[in-house]
């Protein structure tokens, strides 16, 4: 057996051979029965206190508190005892530490992948703080969208954009905002995108950021391109018969003198259509003016609820007549949402409106619910759906763009109003719908 000399049983061990020699002493060298008497308890004692150090539990030796406590697992326990439960709690030890030193590694390998991809991402990311706005990621595409090799502070991109620094503080999780910026001698548009996170604790934002400035040029060109054909088809509607009747009359006067009851009846007939077609061409350029002309938002808390049931009573007598049942439904029924309560009426007006001609002489149990809610992401939406026929596939994707439409009575540029009048509002208007199963508009706020 290989003494363990670092056991605390030792000391104990040596002091009972002692006491064990002293009562030896005293009971056969002498005949002292007191300190005889005193030296036998004392070894009673001191053999309780050895058995119940010897019933203790074992413990673990020092350095594996040092090895916990500073985190080391490179290290190995190795057992000097011939004891073989200090063997195997070895054993298990080493085992324990070299499944915390793979797991480590398999979990240092995947955050140097993950941190790869999002500094070599093509969209410009920054991740900081909200507390004081450190930086905690600035990443390639972003220094190189930003110009700018290095920051440590969002403070410190203020020289870039004073208004970019502001958004970036100001966004909410799912917020988006864009802004002209203009960096050196190259202008951009930014489009900007945050995201809320925590991390031990600690309450940081993502911020995405791309310049969409070439996509924008070319749906701005199509867009232009779009209108102008629009144009181009709708006035030459009414300028060809105009031109035509025009050269017409005027050949007619010059060539007949005097005009007769019938030619009279002829001009007056003709002059009438000249008017008409210029009066519906002056009504077009009227609807035109308007998609330019809308008024900025004045913003305020408006109850949903009051809102929608100011609508309906605008038409209720149109309702009643077409025996179709507007339905309200508000949930909570405190909803608010923070809009211009007059743009947000005209919006509202125009779907329903949409919704009540939607519905032909052969459709039966006609139904409009306007509704108000938060959706998952805790956001107000205000819904406008019918039980009508529902929207072609391919219309669906154009009822949005200006003078586009599917009545022959339509002007096309009501729904084109009403999502430039969300936009400005910093929300969205957006359409679902299957053939057969009526449309649902949806204004997200």
């Amino acid at each position: 057996m290989i003494l363990n000399w670092k056991s605390p049983a030792l000391p104990r061990l040596i002091i009972l051979v002692l006491s064990g020699a002293l009562l030896g002493y005293f009971l056969f060298g002498n005949t002292l029965w007191l300190p005889s008497i005193i030296m036998a308890g004392v070894i009673l004692l001191q053999l309780r206190w050895l058995l119940e150090l010897l019933d203790r539990p074992g413990t673990l030796p020092p350095e594996v508190w040092q090895n916990i406590y500073f985190d080391e697992t490179t290290n190995r326990f190795v057992n000097t005892t011939p004891n073989e439960e200090a063997e195997r709690a070895a054993a298990q030890l080493n085992e324990v530490l070299v499944k915390i030193r793979v797991h480590r590694n398999e979990r240092e390998a995947e955050y140097i992948f993950y941190k790869n991809i999002v500094l070599h991402a093509g969209i410009g990311l920054i991740i900081f703080r909200n507390s004081d706005g450190r930086i905690e990621l600035f990443n390639s595409a972003a220094r190189k969208l930003l110009r700018i090799h290095r920051a440590e502070n969002i403070a410190d991109l203020r020289a870039v954009s004073e208004e970019m620094v502001n958004a970036f503080v100001r966004l909410k999780t799912g917020g988006r905002q864009l802004i002209r910026l203009s960096v050196g001698d190259d202008f951009m548009q930014l489009n900007m995108y945050a995201i809320e996170l925590t991390l031990r604790g600690e309450n940081l934002k993502l911020i995405s950021l791309q310049n969409i400035r070439t996509e924008l040029e070319e749906k701005e060109m199509e867009a232009w391109q779009n209108l102008v054909r629009v144009l181009t088809h709708e006035i030459m509607n009414s300028v060809t018969p105009i031109s035509s009747l025009s050269s017409a009359l005027e050949q007619e006067i010059s060539t007949t003198q005097p005009l007769s009851e019938e030619q009279l009846s002829d001009l007056q007939v003709s002059l009438q259509t000249i008017s008409r077609r210029s009066a519906n061409l002056i009504a077009f350029v009227r609807e035109f003016r308007s998609l330019a002309s809308i008024p900025k938002p004045r913003p305020g808390l408006l109850q949903v609820k009051p809102l929608l049931e100011t609508t309906a009573l605008l038409f209720k007598n149109e309702l009643a007549e077409k025996h179709i049942q507007c339905y309200i439904k508000v949930q909570p029924p405190d909803l608010t949402i923070e809009a211009d309560k007059a743009l947000i009426e005209q919006v509202l007006i125009n779907l329903v409106k949409n919704a009540i001609q939607a519905f032909d002489e052969t459709h039966t149990d006609k139904t409009i619910t306007l509704k108000g809610y938060y959706n998952e992401r805790q956001r107000p939406v205000i819904s406008v759906a019918d039980n009508g026929p529902g929207i072609e596939p391919e219309a669906l994707e154009k009822i949005f763009i200006p003078f586009f439409t599917t009545r022959k009575s339509g002007s096309g540029i009501g729904l084109s109003l009403s999502r430039q009048i969300m936009r400005q509002h910093q929300g969205t208007l957006t359409v679902r719908s299957q053939p057969g199963s009526g449309a649902e508009f949806l204004l997200r706020f």
